[in-house]
């Protein structure tokens, strides 16, 4: 592929020319595609994954002076005890340096000892927080003698005859502590105290670092301006390194937060969404060239050659520079629109899926599960389309029963709305987002921004025109015809024409990197009637394991005892006209050829 920032610099000027905002994200897995090793194979946690993390992460802030390295609380799943680890890479998105201290201790490569400085550092961070207008009261609780702690309130009530044998002020770190099902909070930040933790850390080896465990912000002004603090007090008090724990950080569109965490067999980096396709590029090349140095790999060989994906997925996501400006809400009959396009174009729910697909799998369509949920998804969509002014909640509520697979769950869902506007999932479930799951992860950073940019240029099109106004009913035909790669790219090859008909054509290189034929195992020979050729075919594996939930702690088992080819013969010219006359047989039996534009099947 030519130097594609030309290219897609134009075709972001055609989308931002229309008027529209569609910000895109991705969740890309790489893998040790060497290692024999449990956490490489089917653990999410164990052995050297942590290590790999940190250093990728290490990697990405060197090459973003000023921004800052935050050690969060990730995913937690039942039968776990505490969050998974999580690490973060936070920046402001106008160059802005958001952190000026000393780095965080994976840039460390000495045996080092700062805790005669834990006492400064705790007198500086108070003193540097009093000067932001803030109240603090500095102390001790707790049976380990080394914590400090440090109330703070933003609003100037004060703090001195508070009182601080509160058990709240003793409470354990969020890291040691199982997140309710309810999700994360911070009861006393609710309440208007932010609690600092000052501490001694010992990252590694020979290392004893200070730390901070952050309370739960919910402004990303006031998270700045903390930091600001954070990095002046650790710099007065000549700390070379300091490691940021805690909550989360808040986000809005003024900042990037992109995090590395560990699943089944892979890493798993939630990128920071972003307004085009250029930036996304950008970013996901960065991303693919750190993976690499360090040796990690967006695919994985197995024994017998043949090639898959890393095993993590690679989903993307769309919206927003903020939920009220979601292209789903801006025009709230796009999703609909999208629903009934996607249920018309199989191509996009299965050629570039993982290997696992169909009604158990981690991404079904909505035509997949039972007949009468199909039926009243139909009705659903008419009954939208009828309404005046359709609200946010509305959209939501209409469409989440349908978009879900057979237990319900409405995160395995091919198009996944549990972010759109949904009240249920705290913190998180209100962002205006989509998230598309039925994709493996990208080997090629071209072949991720081409897939961004396919997104992107479907979901300018459904803005503008309704191409597919009724869901489509394609019964047995779905998995019979849409299982062989050849009507899959001809059904591609249709999605492509209708958002070049819409004014958001994808170049010719672009389109090339869609139909490529690298991603499935083929044979062919060439025959005086043509060319002969074996591909791998999709298969709707039926899961044995964890269909309902998602508490395994492993990968899910799948039942992988049939594998279905696609035999083709190509001819051209007058030679197409011998096509009908050739048979196949497997086993003695004659199997049943189809004949389709110079192609027999």
């Amino acid at each position: 592929m030519s130097d594609p920032v030309k290219t897609l610099v134009e075709h972001d000027a055609v989308i931002a020319e229309s008027g529209l905002e569609i910000w895109i994200g991705a969740e890309p897995t790489f893998t040790l595609r060497s290692s024999e090793q449990p956490q490489w194979l089917f653990q999410a946690l164990g052995g050297d994954k942590q290590a790999y993390a940190l250093r990728l992460v290490r990697e990405l802030q060197c090459r973003h002076p000023g921004s800052a390295i935050l050690r969060t609380v990730g995913r937690q799943y039942a039968g776990e005890e505490v969050p998974r680890w999580s690490f973060g890479l936070y920046q402001r998105r106008d160059d802005q340096p958001v952190w000026q201290g000393p780095p965080d201790p994976v840039l460390c490569d000495r045996p080092v000892d700062e805790s005669s400085r834990l006492q400064g550092f705790a007198e500086q961070l108070e003193q540097s927080l009093q000067d932001l207008g803030w109240n603090c009261r500095r102390f001790s609780t707790g049976s380990k003698a080394s914590r400090i702690l440090l109330l703070v309130r933003l609003d100037g009530t004060d703090l001195t005859a508070l009182d601080i044998s509160d058990t709240r002020f003793a409470r354990a770190s969020v890291h040691d502590q199982k997140t309710p099902s309810s999700g994360l909070s911070d009861v006393l930040a609710e309440e208007g105290y932010y609690l600092f933790s000052i501490d001694t850390s010992s990252p590694a080896e020979k290392q004893l670092v200070v730390s901070v465990e952050l309370p739960l912000f919910d402004r990303v002004d006031v998270y700045l301006r903390c930091l600001d603090g954070l990095s002046q007090a650790a710099n007065a008090a000549g700390l070379c390194y300091l490691l940021l724990a805690g909550f989360p950080p808040p986000v809005d569109y003024s900042v990037a937060w992109t995090t590395v965490t560990p699943d089944p067999a892979v890493i798993e980096i939630n990128q920071a969404p972003q307004p085009d396709s250029l930036h996304f590029y950008q970013s996901n090349s960065e991303l693919f060239e750190v993976a690499d140095q360090l040796g990690l790999s967006p695919y994985r060989l197995h024994y017998n050659g043949r090639l898959s994906d890393s095993g993590g997925g690679g989903q993307f996501t769309l919206g927003g520079r903020e939920p009220g400006s979601s292209p789903f809400f801006v025009a709230p009959r796009l999703l609909p629109r999208l629903v009934r396009y996607v249920n018309a174009h199989p191509s996009l729910s299965y050629l570039f899926a993982t290997e696992y697909v169909g009604e158990a799998s981690q991404s079904p369509r909505c035509d997949e599960g039972s007949r009468d949920r199909f039926l009243e998804l139909s009705i659903a969509l008419d009954q939208i389309e009828k309404q005046a002014n359709i609200s946010s909640e509305f959209l939501y509520l209409s469409l989440a029963p349908f978009l879900a697979d057979a237990s319900g769950n409405t995160h395995r869902s091919e198009l996944n709305i549990e972010k759109l506007w949904n009240t249920s999932l705290p913190q998180r479930g209100c962002l205006g987002l989509l998230e598309f799951r039925a994709f493996r992860m990208p080997a090629t950073p071209q072949r991720s921004i081409a897939i961004a940019m396919l997104l992107r240029s479907i979901t300018a099109m459904l803005i503008k025109t309704d191409p597919a106004p009724r869901l489509l009913d394609w019964q047995d035909e779905l998995h019979d015809r849409f299982a062989l790669p050849f009507f899959l790219r001809r059904d591609l090859r249709q999605v492509l024409e209708d958002i070049a008909q819409a004014g958001f054509a994808l170049s010719a290189d672009f389109q090339a990197e869609l139909l490529s034929e690298s991603d499935r195992a083929r044979w062919s020979c060439e025959f005086p009637a043509g060319e002969l050729s074996i591909e791998q075919a999709i298969e709707y594996w039926p899961l044995v394991g964890d269909v309902a939930t998602q508490e395994s702690v492993g990968s899910r088992l799948v039942d992988s005892s049939t594998l279905r080819l696609q035999i083709a013969l190509q001819a051209e010219g007058d030679k197409g006209d011998q096509l009908c006359e050739w048979q196949l047989q497997a086993g003695g039996y004659l199997l049943p050829l189809f004949v389709f534009f110079g192609c027999c099947l």
